[in-house]
């Protein structure tokens, strides 16, 4: 009988076969990449430069090879085989493949790009930029796969280390729990959590700036001005470009032919109180000192992350108010605005909803007809903060005599209810909600504000909404599930070639996040000209022709 050969000490034990070389690649996993990365070149809400679409098509390829070796993994299971080395015919059909069709998709992927660009009026485009995209997307995907396969190895050696103690199939369970936990915790806890803090570190000395050509106001009407209990120097930046800047009386008068008012701001930086609740409290009182609740207008107005108010939205708001108006905001980050919208949306919600609380509280111990008509704005992730002083519609119909909310962020509470729950028939860009009894929204409302049909009594809230907008149309969801809007007939500035595409549609809309604001007026997630339209559909001020309209479009927001 042959005796059974010495065993192998652990040290000297062959390598097993998932240890392979870094730089190995499947054929699976390549035909995988090559199908998303191609994908990856269909057009998505907003242009997007060489090295933005090099980006994308290199997270799509690592997602795609990722997927390419688990569809062969599962098939090798149910075959009951083992992995086959590829022949030198099949990485040649790869090889020939991959540049036919890369290059028609980066020659078509430029055509979309071309006729987005079209339709916004947009002019720029860097040429060398677009030569950069497919070096940008290699960098990328391997970067992603050796991130990867790092984490793969950390599993194996994980589970050879378990598996002194316990099974192997419990160690290999375990070994993959563990590594996912520690690649997570590693990931928020330090990645996420130390970008975060450094990212406020530095917006937090740009705070410290005045806008060139903003000065300190010389009027009491004003938070940072004479008698004002608010110090000039704790506004912040946007802070101090809202206190110091906007319509005088003389220009309002102008434009109305009326005698005008000089509209009031109040406002609080993340300086004047360490809390939102002591900050809203400072800024009710300033306003309140300054006279905002003698006025026939009073606007609260939730900021953008930085503190930053958009000047077309409150300017509009004075000059159809002929000058008769006050304002008042808060400061509750150092971020700006797609940040703040990824990280900021506690410290958004505390501010819309202690802002609000606390002007209603001074305002509804008024009699009744010495009240101001109390209205509610907010942009953005404003309008997230702005939505959660409110439990529904006829909470905002209550109490307020108007909203005008533009680019609500699709995890907006109210903003969802109003539309997961339209009206049957109604697309999910221009939803109808409960007949539009209160609630309206639009991408336009020059054009009119469906149902044009149907009566609007009583308190108006009206949405803004663009359909090239990412801040409205992003999701987690969009990874896996196809949304009702790409299904439905496109806006007048998105392309009918845009598809859902599992994962795709997720990372080409999450890259358009950053780069919402860079197009011209009336697309992504720019909204000027379009508050005038909003406030006089919400204020409905008395004497205002369309000529008149127009013309204050010119002013809030000048043609470039």
């Amino acid at each position: 009988m042959t005796p059974d050969p010495p065993p192998v000490p652990p040290s000297q034990e062959p390598t097993p076969r998932r240890h392979r070389r870094w730089l190995h690649l499947t054929l699976p996993g390549c035909w995988g990449a090559l199908v998303l990365a191609c994908l990856s070149f269909t057009p998505s809400l907003l242009p997007r430069g060489g090295v933005l679409q090099g980006l994308v098509c290199g997270i799509g390829a690592a997602i795609g090879y990722g997927l390419g070796v688990v569809a062969a993994y599962v098939w090798r299971a149910f075959a009951d085989r083992e992995a086959r080395s590829p022949s030198r015919r099949s990485w040649l059909v790869l090889l020939v493949s991959a540049i036919v069709l890369l290059g028609v998709s980066f020659g078509l992927g430029q055509y979309w790009q071309h006729e987005i660009r079209r339709l916004m009026g947009v002019t720029d485009h860097d040429v060398l930029a677009a030569v950069a995209c497919p070096f940008v997307g290699v960098l990328v995907f391997l970067l992603l796969l050796f991130a990867g396969r790092g984490l793969r190895a950390l599993y194996h050696r994980a589970a050879r280390l378990l598996g002194r103690w316990i099974g192997r199939r419990a160690a290999r369970v375990v070994g993959w729990i563990l590594v996912v936990g520690l690649a997570w915790a590693a990931f928020s806890g330090l990645l996420l959590s130390g970008f975060v803090n450094a990212s406020n570190e530095a917006f937090s000395l740009r705070d410290t700036e005045t806008p060139e050509g903003v000065h300190q106001p010389t009027s009491a009407l004003r938070s940072g001005g004479p008698g004002s209990s608010v110090p000039w120097d704790s506004l912040g930046r946007e802070g101090r470009a809202f206190a110091g800047t906007g319509p005088t009386a003389k220009e309002i008068g102008a434009f109305t032919h009326r005698t005008a008012e000089e509209p009031i701001r109040a406002y609080a930086g993340l300086a004047t109180s360490d809390d939102t609740e002591t900050r809203a409290a400072r800024a009710v009182a300033d306003l309140e000192r300054a006279g905002g609740f003698q006025r026939e207008n009073l606007l609260v107005m939730t900021t953008t992350g930085s503190g930053w108010i958009d000047p077309a939205a409150v300017d509009s708001f004075e000059y159809l108010g002929n000058g008769d108006a006050a304002t008042v905001a808060i400061q509750y980050s150092y971020l700006p605005s797609w940040m703040s919208y990824l990280v900021d949306q506690s410290k958004a919600r505390e501010a819309g909803r202690d802002l609000f609380d606390a002007v209603y509280d001074k305002w509804s111990k008024l009699p009744q007809d010495k009240r101001p008509r109390l209205f509610v704005a907010g942009e953005s992730l404003g309008s997230f903060g702005g939505e959660t002083a409110f439990s529904g519609e006829y909470d905002l119909r209550n109490r307020t005599a108007g909203t005008v909310f533009a680019g609500p962020p699709n995890f907006n509470t109210l903003f969802r209810e109003f539309s997961d729950h339209r009206d049957a028939g109604s697309l999910e860009i221009e939803p109808v909600y409960r007949a539009g009894r209160t609630v309206r929204f639009t991408d336009d409302p020059a054009t009119g504000i469906p149902p044009t049909d149907r009566p609007w009594d009583g308190p108006r809230v009206l949405y803004l909404m663009h359909p090239s907008d990412p801040i409205v149309w992003w999701s987690p969801r969009l990874a896996l599930t196809e949304p009702d809007w790409i299904g439905e007939r496109p806006g007048s500035d998105v392309l009918e070639s845009m598809v859902w595409i599992p994962f795709v549609t997720f990372w080409q809309v999450t890259a358009d996040l950053p780069f919402s604001t860079g197009v011209p007026d009336g697309h992504g997630h720019t909204y000027k000209a379009a508050y005038v339209d909003a406030w006089n559909a919400t204020m409905r001020p008395e004497g205002f022709t369309a000529q008149d309209l127009d013309r204050l479009k010119d002013i809030v927001s000048p043609p470039q």
